[in-house]
Order: structure tokens, then C-alpha cells, then sequence
């Protein structure tokens, strides 16, 4: 048997350049399983879209992001133009030594780099749904493979980008305090999904594919990423001081018991601001800071992901 050639992509200013620093760690791990693989660095925004697509014309097997949401964003961005130019799909991997990590946490791929390289090795993989959304600053079109998040949401990981002392959960943690007192006029929202349409002032929108977002808050816990539907989250307008009261719901993933808060489910979607602006992001990225609206569309079981399955 023939095994799989591996290509790792690494982000080494991932989780503030800590990331660079598993570089050791992460050869001796694939060396133990005798894993054939090569480690490529990323030098700036994009890049492991250029790195992927290459790595998928050179014959690997599997692309492997080794950062957070970000970079693996942009590996099932590539994977997915290549799998439509080649008519040929290869693997996702992942190894999440990024910030975040809300993609790896939602498509069960364990947290210790130990553990997600033994899931590499084993080569288990289960097809999952990766999402599409046109608007804002990619009119053009960009992929996804854990969330939109529209609204208050999108507005604390702007935050959260700036607070640079801090790291992970606890950045978002303080982050979403910080925006609930600067993020003061909900915009009104039209949510068109399926045949049905919902207008209201909406304090935010996160449409998942994945169960968490912000690396501990759960705005769909009962998400599944092969089951061909979005799991979407609305919140309606409420004060600051509620916004703070409604948090530690959505850590335990209970928000869907307080009155402001609905989860529906949908195959797409199209979520315009009929008053004020719409900020949004996709998996972390900036998607908009003004737009006025997104349309997301769904690639059922459109990727195999090694992970615990």
C-alpha cells in the first residue's frame, strides 16, 4: 500500500508566533508515525491558498493547516476551486495551534497536537458540508467551513483582533463586554431562508455550520456538519446591559431558552440590513465592517476532514 503524501501548512504567526515554535514538536510526532510530508511556512494573507492548490497539483494526498480558523480557511478555499477545476478532491487535515481553533472543535479533531497527528496517521475521514457566501468584501464568492457570523458577533473578533496582550477565549471574553457597550444600534435585518422570511432589528446572525465560535461560545450546540443545513442563530435587539445577562447562555450553549434568542435551520440563505449596516465576518476573516448584504449557499459533504469518526 501506497502511503499518503501529506503536505503541512503552517502559519507561523499563529496564537501571536507561538505556532512557529511547534515546528520541532510537529516533525518529531509525523517522523514517530513515519508519515510522509513536507512543511511549508505562509508569508502573508492568502498564501496558503496559493500553498494548497500547488500542494494539490504536486499530488499530495492531504493538506494539512496547521494554525487556526483563518489559515484553514483559506486550505478549503483552495481545496474546494481545485476539486472544480480537477474534478479531483484530496483530504483536509488539520492541527489546531491557532487561537481560536473553532473549525478543528467542530469537526472533532482533538485539541493536543499529539492527539490530532495520531488522527492524521490513523487517516479516518468523514465528509463534511462547507459552506459559500457572496457579499461584502468577496463579491466574488468565498468559502467556509464553520461560520458567518453577522452582527454583534462579528463586532467582538474586531475587537478581540485588537486586543493584542490577550489570547484566545479569554480576548473574546473581554472583547464581547467591550462591544456591548460600543456596539449600541442593532441594524434591521431582512433573514430570507428556504421559502421563509424573517424581518426584525437583530442584535446578530450567526449562520453555522459548526457548533462554536469565538473558541467557547457554543451558538449552536446541536450543529452537525453533514446533515446539509445551516443552524442559525438570531438575536434580537437588547441593552447592553441584557447583552452581558445572556453571555454566560451561550457558553453552555442554553441560549435557545431566553425569549430574545431563536435557532432555525435552513439549506441557504440571504440576510440584507433594510436599516443600518451590516458587519460580518466568515470563519474569523473580515467579510464586511458596511455591508448592506450576503447570500450563503451550501456544498453538502463536500470535503473529506480526517478526524475522530
Amino acid at each position: 500500500m501506497t502511503s499518503k503524501k501529506h503536505m503541512i501548512i503552517l502559519n507561523p504567526t499563529a496564537d501571536r508566533g507561538n505556532a512557529l515554535k511547534r515546528i520541532p514538536l510537529i516533525r518529531e510526532l509525523m517522523d514517530g508515525h513515519g508519515l510522509d510530508y513536507e512543511i511549508l511556512q505562509t508569508t502573508a494573507q492568502l498564501h496558503a491558498v496559493d500553498l494548497a492548490k500547488q500542494a494539490v497539483r504536486d499530488g499530495f494526498d492531504v493538506v494539512v493547516s496547521a494554525s487556526g480558523d483563518g489559515t484553514a480557511n483559506e486550505v478549503i478555499n483552495a481545496l474546494m476551486e481545485m476539486k472544480a477545476e480537477k474534478d479531483h478532491s484530496v483530504q483536509l487535515g488539520v492541527l489546531p495551534i491557532g487561537t481560536g481553533n473553532d473549525f478543528a472543535y467542530g469537526a472533532d479533531i482533538p485539541e493536543e497536537l499529539e492527539d490530532a497527528i495520531k488522527i492524521i496517521a490513523d487517516g479516518k475521514a468523514k465528509a463534511i458540508d462547507i459552506g459559500f457566501v457572496e457579499g461584502g468584501d468577496f463579491p466574488e464568492g468565498r468559502y467556509f467551513g464553520n461560520c458567518i457570523g453577522v452582527g454583534f458577533d462579528a463586532e467582538t473578533g474586531f475587537v478581540a483582533a485588537g486586543l493584542s496582550p490577550l489570547r484566545g477565549f479569554l480576548s473574546y471574553i473581554v472583547a464581547a463586554v467591550l462591544t456591548a457597550f460600543i456596539y449600541f444600534k442593532a441594524p434591521t435585518l431582512e433573514i430570507e431562508f428556504d421559502d421563509k422570511k424573517i424581518v426584525k432589528p437583530s442584535l446578530m446572525c450567526s449562520i453555522m455550520l459548526g457548533t462554536r465560535l469565538g473558541g467557547g461560545f457554543y451558538m449552536a450546540p446541536d450543529a452537525k456538519n453533514d446533515d446539509g443545513l445551516y443552524d442559525v442563530c438570531i438575536v434580537d435587539e437588547v441593552s447592553s446591559t441584557r447583552v452581558l445577562g445572556l453571555i454566560p447562555y451561550f457558553f453552555k450553549g442554553t441560549q435557545e431558552s431566553q425569549e430574545e434568542v431563536e435557532i432555525i435551520q435552513a439549506k441557504k440563505l440571504k440576510v440584507t440590513a433594510i436599516k443600518g449596516n451590516l458587519s460580518a465576518h466568515v470563519d474569523g476573516e473580515t467579510l464586511c465592517e458596511k455591508g448592506k448584504s450576503v447570500e450563503v449557499e451550501m456544498f453538502p459533504k463536500a470535503i473529506e476532514v480526517l478526524c475522530e469518526c
